[in-house]
């Protein structure tokens, strides 16, 4: 087998193989931190070489397992979509690991902290590489099980009780994504995603396929906290630790968008009625997360109902399936990525430094006063997270604004609706995030500081900003030199809208060689 077919398997091997390894070190805290993190350096570095290699290349790398043959073994497929999404992943959890190595949580400290961070990062970009679809629901669950113990673990009281309601509602999405593999297996008798994508476009009048697309479009509207799919999501953001809730907002969410885009590009592009749902279920959530994330008086608890609204643009963007919109999408799903793992960062830190640790706005009141270069952070990233230029968050607004405009000029007058009324609500939207980013803003830089306790007083020091300042900056540099990463964007949606080639990279597989 040639070895650069490896590189597909890098980006899970060296993740999942290090967790093994740093479950032996609980010994040796210091050691076991810096092994993590450098299995955590390694693995983006695998994954970034990786899409390089395959955008480069415009060929995929596939790799099968056992050397069995597709469709028969497990293929690990690295196409540009899986590339593109795998690499989003670590270069974020890079900035994860660093600041749980600043942070004052006990949890952090805890020795299965790292080996399941690991395991998280792992399952996660095993869910994004793998090219079978029961390989997909064991990722799922690795996913499940570490990010469920990590938030039990929280030095947040409520921490177990969010991560049981995550437990149970996952164990739901699981059943119906198994429900789901049995009905394409009964139907196809196959498990592989290209040469279902293959059997299904040559036999569309299957009973059970209805059926089984419902429950895969349940399964990932749980897993992106679609409305109304969501309601675990603020809870279990808010209570976990920082560093676990700024990967499990920013990225964890990003595999449900993941399935759709897989859904409605290869296993069933002829289900309109799914990208009709996908853009009314955007639509709502962006509405609704808005009106939760201006309501809500907790600033952890604020970004996670912001999620909810920014998932809804990616969805829109998915549901309206033009090649312009996928690729706006696909641009949206990495720029939110960066700005709100950065935002969640900064609320842990202003927690850490707090009277008494946490993000609710009574306690976080003037505390800002204090931590003034986190303000200037808190500003850019703000201005990111509601789409004001120079910022990434604008170019990813604007691209999706102008798929919407472009869609419906290309549309009849009837058609047009569908698309105008969607772009009135998104401006509605994003000036509704400018609204209450900007109030909490003023609530915690600008309000004068007054501690419920007389003796209360803010602390000297508490989680290093070092990692959301960071990720603003490269928010900032995104916004102001945005082309290759547009460019990439489009061309990962131009190749997702072939599904062919997909298939024939995969299936046209001969033990190793990509022809």
């Amino acid at each position: 087998m040639p070895f650069m077919t490896l590189l597909a398997i890098l980006p899970i091997l060296i993740p999942l193989s290090s967790a093994a390894v740093a479950t032996l070190l609980i010994r040796s805290p210091r050691l076991q931190t810096a092994w993590a993190f450098g299995a955590m350096v390694a693995a983006f570095v695998s994954s970034a070489g990786l899409l390089w290699m395959v955008w480069t290349s415009g060929q995929p790398l596939v790799y099968q397992m056992g050397l069995w043959p597709a469709p028969f073994g497990i293929s690990i497929v690295a196409d540009l979509l899986s590339a593109f999404m795998a690499a989003m992943v670590q270069f974020v959890f890079v900035f994860g690991f660093l600041y749980a190595l600043g942070a004052k949580d006990k949890a952090v400290h805890h020795p299965t902290f790292y080996p399941l961070f690991l395991f998280l990062v792992a399952g996660l970009t095993g869910g994004m590489l793998t090219g079978d679809i029961f390989n997909l629901f064991v990722m799922v669950e690795l996913v499940v099980l570490s990010g469920s113990i990590l938030t039990a673990m929280s030095d947040d009281r409520y921490g177990p009780e969010a991560a049981y309601k995550y437990f149970l509602i996952s164990t739901i999405a699981s059943v119906c994504l198994l429900l789901a593999i049995g009905s394409l297996y009964i139907s196809y008798g196959t498990l592989n995603m290209a040469d279902l994508a293959a059997r299904i476009a040559a036999d569309q009048d299957q009973p059970l396929l209805p059926l089984a697309t419902v429950l895969l479009a349940v399964t990932f509207m749980v897993k992106s906290a679609v409305v109304p799919f969501h309601f675990w999501q603020p809870d279990f953001h808010t209570a976990s630790p920082t560093a676990v809730s700024a990967m499990l907002s920013s990225v964890v969410v990003k595999l449900g968008v993941y399935g759709f885009l897989r859904m409605t590009t290869l296993l069933v592009p002829h289900a309109e009625w799914l990208r009709g749902a996908l853009v009314a279920l955007g639509i709502a959530g962006i509405v609704f997360g808005g009106l939760g994330a201006a309501g809500t008086h907790n600033l952890k608890r604020m970004f996670a109902y912001s999620t909810l609204a920014q998932i809804g643009f990616i969805h829109v963007g998915v549901g309206w399936g033009t090649p312009f919109s996928l690729a706006a999408a696909i641009l949206f799903t990495f720029n939110h990525a960066l700005i709100k793992s950065a935002m969640l960062m900064l609320s842990g830190y202003l927690a850490s430094r707090a009277p008494i640790k946490t993000a609710a706005f009574s306690v976080l009141r003037g505390t800002g006063k204090y931590a003034p270069l986190a303000g200037v952070i808190f500003f850019f990233g703000g201005m990111a997270l509601a789409g004001i230029p120079p910022t990434n968050g604008f170019i990813s607004k604007l691209m999706l604004f102008q798929s919407g405009v472009q869609a419906a000029s290309d549309s009849s007058f009837a058609e047009t609706v569908a698309y105008w009324l969607p772009l009135l609500l998104l401006g509605v939207s994003s000036a509704l995030t400018l609204i209450y980013v900007f109030r909490a803003f003023m609530r915690v830089w600008w309000e004068p500081f007054k501690p419920d306790q007389p003796d209360a007083k803010v602390k000297p020091h508490g989680d290093s900003p070092l990692a959301p300042g960071l990720l603003v900056a490269v928010c900032l540099a995104l916004g102001i030199w945005a082309q290759p990463l547009i460019q990439l964007a489009q061309d990962t949606s131009a190749w997702i809208q072939q599904p062919r080639a997909y298939v024939q990279a995969v299936l046209k597989q001969d033990a190793g060689v990509i022809r």
